[in-house]
C-alpha cells in the first residue's frame, strides 16, 4: 500500500490558485479588490455548503446590510485545501476554514498571509469516518489493507490519521485516497472504496449503506478536537479592519440566532443547501455552536493579547501533522500566536 503522498510545493499551489482564482472570481485582481464598481469596496468571501452560522449570515444578508458600502461576493469552496490555494492566488479577504488546514497554512518557511478571527463550529457527529456495510468492517482496526477515501489536508484527513493512530495503524497499512465529497460518494456507490471519512451532507449518505466507525467528536473527546474557523487575509486587516468588525458581529450574530430562532435558522440552512427543513434541522443538531461569549472566551479564541486554548489546538495540530509526515517542520508556537487576530473582539459582545 502506498504512503500519503507529501503535499505539492508552494509553487505548485500557487499556479493552481490562480487558475481557481480566475475561474471563481473574474476580474478580482488583488490590485481590484479594494473597489469594485462604482467604487464601492470589494469583499471576498470563501464559504463551504455545509450547516453552520455562515449560512445565515448568507441567507439573511446580515454583511450586506452591515456594509451597504461594500460589494459582497460569495464564493463555495469543496475543502480546506482549495481555500488554501485561494489565499495564495490573493482571490479571498475572508473564508471558511478547518483547523487542520489552517495549521498547514502557517507552517513552513512561506506560511500563507493570513489570521484566524473566528470560530464557526467544533466538529461533532457532523464528520465521521464511515464503512460500506458489505464490507463488514465494524472498527478501525479492520480497515488494514483496505481503501479508504478523505479530502486530504481537510479537517477529516486530520481526524482520520488521528483514528488510525488510536487503533494502531500506521498511514501505509490503508490505501488512502484523496477524493472530495461528491466523488467519495461517487466512488462509494460504485464499490470502489471500502471506508470515508467526510463531513455533511454527505456524510449522511454515506450512513445510509455504512456503519460508522468514529466520529469527530469522539476523536476530540480524546484530545484531537477540529475546528471549523474563519480566516482574514493579512492585505485585507491593513486596508479594511472595519469590515472584519462588521464581519465577526454578523457572525456572532447568527450564533446567537441558532440558539434564540432555531426554526428560523433551519430555515436559512435549508434554502442555503437546497434541502428539506427536516433534514437541515438534523445536521444543525449534529454540530457543536458556541456562543459568542465562548467564542471569544480563554476556552477558545481568546482575545488580543491573551489567546485561548485554541492556540494550544492548532499548536498541537500542527505538531501532530509533521508526526504523521503531512508537514515538513510544525510551526513554534509563537508563529502561532502570530497568526491568530484578536484586535477588537470584545466589541462583538455589545
Amino acid at each position: 500500500m502506498s504512503r500519503v503522498p507529501q503535499g505539492p510545493s508552494r509553487r505548485l499551489l500557487l499556479a493552481g490558485a490562480l487558475a481557481a482564482a480566475s475561474a471563481a472570481v473574474t476580474g478580482c485582481s488583488s490590485d481590484s479588490a479594494a473597489s469594485g464598481s462604482g467604487g464601492a469596496r470589494r469583499l471576498r468571501i470563501g464559504y463551504f455548503a455545509f450547516p453552520s452560522g455562515d449560512l445565515i449570515v448568507k441567507n439573511r444578508k446580515l454583511l450586506e446590510k452591515a456594509l451597504p458600502d461594500h460589494e459582497i461576493t460569495w464564493i463555495k469552496f469543496d475543502s480546506g485545501a482549495s481555500v488554501n490555494q485561494a489565499f495564495l492566488g490573493k482571490s479571498l479577504d475572508i473564508a471558511a476554514l478547518g483547523s487542520s488546514p489552517f495549521a498547514r497554512g502557517i507552517s513552513g518557511s512561506s506560511p500563507i498571509p493570513y489570521k484566524v478571527a473566528w470560530i464557526l463550529d467544533v466538529a461533532g457527529e457532523n464528520e465521521a469516518l464511515v464503512a460500506r456495510k458489505a464490507t463488514g468492517i465494524s472498527d478501525v482496526a479492520g480497515l488494514k489493507g483496505k481503501t479508504v477515501a478523505t479530502p486530504f489536508a481537510s479537517t477529516s484527513h486530520y481526524s482520520l490519521l488521528a483514528a488510525l493512530e488510536a487503533a494502531g495503524l500506521k498511514t501505509y497499512d490503508v490505501k488512502l485516497i484523496d477524493l472530495q465529497p461528491q466523488p467519495i460518494l461517487a466512488a462509494w456507490q460504485r464499490g470502489d472504496i471500502d471506508a470515508a471519512y467526510v463531513w455533511l451532507p454527505t456524510l449522511d449518505e454515506l450512513r445510509e449503506t455504512g456503519t460508522q466507525l468514529a466520529s469527530s467528536k469522539e476523536i476530540g473527546a480524546a484530545g484531537k478536537p477540529t475546528l471549523d474557523l474563519a480566516v482574514v487575509s493579512d492585505e485585507l486587516i491593513a486596508r479594511d479592519p472595519r469590515a472584519i468588525d462588521a464581519w465577526r458581529k454578523a457572525e456572532a450574530e447568527a450564533l446567537r440566532l441558532l440558539k434564540s430562532d432555531p426554526g428560523g435558522s433551519v430555515k436559512a440552512v435549508a434554502a442555503e443547501l437546497g434541502i428539506s427543513e427536516t433534514d437541515a434541522e438534523a445536521q444543525l443538531s449534529q454540530g457543536v455552536f458556541l456562543t459568542p461569549e465562548q467564542v471569544t472566551s480563554a476556552d477558545w479564541l481568546g482575545t488580543d493579547g491573551d489567546p485561548g486554548r485554541l492556540l494550544t489546538y492548532v499548536t498541537d495540530t500542527a505538531g501532530f501533522l509533521a508526526g504523521q509526515k503531512q508537514i515538513d517542520t510544525p510551526p513554534s508556537e509563537d508563529v502561532v500566536r502570530k497568526a491568530f487576530y484578536l484586535k477588537g473582539l470584545p466589541d462583538v459582545l455589545k
